[in-house]
């Protein structure tokens, strides 16, 4: 749970505003702020992480979109909130980072993706900017009764093969859709003037998630940039069990990635990377353009990675550090000194955090998985070093659960044999420890599996994860096998007739409002909405 420091530190100035940004599968072992050598150009991204707090060792608690976008949102692990997959309902009456923030003041907004599944689909966020990219239904149900039939939504190889420049695709639509309702937000929070609530604005990008395609200008930016083929390769017949299983889920077993096509898959998925730096940017001109980024937090992440090859494999669904490890930057120069922080914490440690960061009471949240980063943004005493993760989604036939702690990766499951990595010396995770015959490895498999037995009931999580399959199973069979189907999709309004001059309001008026900064006849500036929104003295200062 949360430290409990905020609320003393800067409870009598201004809450700062919080701007968290997100991206879709960004693995955070090539990005430049973790590798020096990275070709992927990031300079923003870069600039944040040199003047902020960077989390090294930041995890997913489970490597899909919507189960660990729904651990982010409420702290929890996924067994504790049926966030099995990325069909699974994520409940009303579970709080999320937004209900708290609004009981501590704040005026939250989501704009972009959070794959909520389910009717609802604000979960706390008093306004929510653009629908969501992806189905908000139940179609996208695991199947442990047939586990070697591949779903039809499955991912299959079609991204990396036909990887190259575009013209236009549906990703970039949907990510300059969220920029352009992100950017309006600020100007309009901006205009409001100085008695405006704090606001917490999510901004939720769908890059570099793939498909692997960018358009011109960005697949030219590596023109002459060598690009690397993965490190690691593994033959199939030596994949791990779950390994194997992925391989066929994409439909990658006996379909081997020619080195070109890999190559160009990458390529794309490095100029997607540089476009979310590019949004990045834009974001943080618009805060310094509307006087907020002296009193805003800026939080930079992801939801999970992307194997781009490593091992053989594609996309995401695996423990591997290239699938599971996220970037994670909280950037708030006034208050918190640059630093990079070595011990393991994941993106379900952010609800506590945010409460922390809010000046809020961390011991009014509800008791949840995640411990709040706020000690590690204020001082430099040692914190946890431990994170915990679990994957039930496609590629599994049971869970798959992980321990995070000091320089060990430990993975178990019912179906398979356990993995043990020393990070420190195998950072690739080629060697599994868990087979070695040494004595400390011997050791530590046993204490990681004991552990890991007394943490979670294996076999009740198992059947609980079945009986929720079978009855979304059963309800969309029939829910689209007759009668009309209505879907939960989001759709957001917005009204024109008082935004533009519509004849709804005096012309001057409107004007007046829509324009920032205020100026009077003589064209003389006035700044007092700005200067409370840009106040110095924030959290304490």
């Amino acid at each position: 749970m949360g430290q409990g420091v905020g609320r003393a530190r800067h409870s009598t100035a201004p809450k700062p505003n919080i701007l968290y940004i997100m991206a879709d599968q960004m693995a955070a072992p090539l990005l430049k702020m973790h590798d020096p050598n990275s070709p992927i150009r990031t300079p923003n991204i870069d600039s944040l992480a040199k003047t902020g707090v960077v989390f090294s060792n930041a995890y997913c608690n489970s490597p899909l979109c919507a189960p660990s976008r729904f651990s982010v949102c409420t702290g929890q692990l996924p067994s504790k909130i049926g966030g099995y997959d990325n069909a699974s309902v994520l409940a009303s009456d579970i709080p999320t980072y937004a209900h708290y923030l609004r009981q501590e003041g704040y005026e939250t907004a989501l704009a972009g993706k959070m794959h909520f599944i389910g009717p609802d689909q604000l979960h706390g966020f008093e306004h929510r900017l653009i629908s969501d990219i992806y189905p908000g239904d139940l179609g996208w149900t695991v199947n442990w009764d047939k586990p070697d039939e591949r779903q039809e939504w499955y991912h299959n190889m079609s991204s990396v093969m036909q990887a190259g420049p575009c013209v236009r695709s549906n990703q970039l639509d949907y990510d300059e859709d969220v920029m352009h309702k992100a950017s309006q937000y600020l100007y309009d929070y901006v205009r409001q003037g100085p008695d405006t609530r704090p606001f917490c604005l999510t901004v939720s990008l769908t890059h570099p998630h793939d498909p692997y395609t960018m358009t011109q200008e960005y697949w030219d930016q590596y023109e002459d940039v060598e690009i690397p083929l993965p490190k690691v390769h593994i033959p199939q017949g030596e994949q791990d069990p779950h390994s194997t299983r992925l391989l066929k889920t994409i439909d990658l077993w006996d379909n081997p990635v020619p080195d070109e096509a890999a190559k160009r898959a990458r390529r794309a998925y490095f100029g997607a990377c540089t476009f979310v730096d590019d949004q990045v940017g834009k974001l943080l001109r618009i805060l310094k353009n509307c006087r907020l980024d002296k009193n805003t937090i800026i939080i930079f992440s992801g939801d999970h990675g992307d194997m781009l090859g490593e091992r053989d494999l594609w996309y995401k669904m695996s423990w591997f550090e290239m699938s599971s490890r996220v970037p994670l930057i909280i950037n708030y120069p006034p208050l918190f000194a640059p630093k990079r922080v070595s011990e393991s914490v994941s993106t379900m440690d952010l609800l506590s955090t945010f409460v922390d960061l809010a000046g809020g009471d961390a011991e009014a949240i509800i008791p949840v998985d995640g411990h709040s980063l706020y000690h590690y943004l204020i001082s430099d005493r040692p914190g946890r070093d431990e994170v915990f993760g679990e994957y039930m989604g496609e590629g599994t036939i049971s869970p798959v659960m992980m321990i995070r702690r000091g320089k060990w990766k430990y993975v178990t499951s019912l179906a398979d044999p356990p993995q043990l990595f020393d990070l420190s010396s195998d950072p690739l995770e080629i060697v599994n420890l868990a087979a070695s015959s040494k004595p400390e490895h011997v050791r530590v498999a046993a204490e990681f599996e004991k552990e890991a037995n007394q943490k979670w009931d294996f076999k009740a999580i198992h059947l609980d994860v079945l009986a929720s399959q079978r009855r979304r199973r059963l309800c969309w069979n029939a829910l689209t096998k007759v009668g009309r189907f209505e879907s939960w999709d989001f759709q957001p309004t917005d009204d024109h007739k008082t935004k533009y001059i519509r004849s709804q309001i005096p012309l001057d008026d409107l004007e007046r409002r829509a324009r920032f900064p205020v100026v009077d006849y003589l064209g003389r500036e006035h700044t007092a909405a700005a200067t409370h929104h840009g106040a110095a003295g924030a959290m304490g200062e």
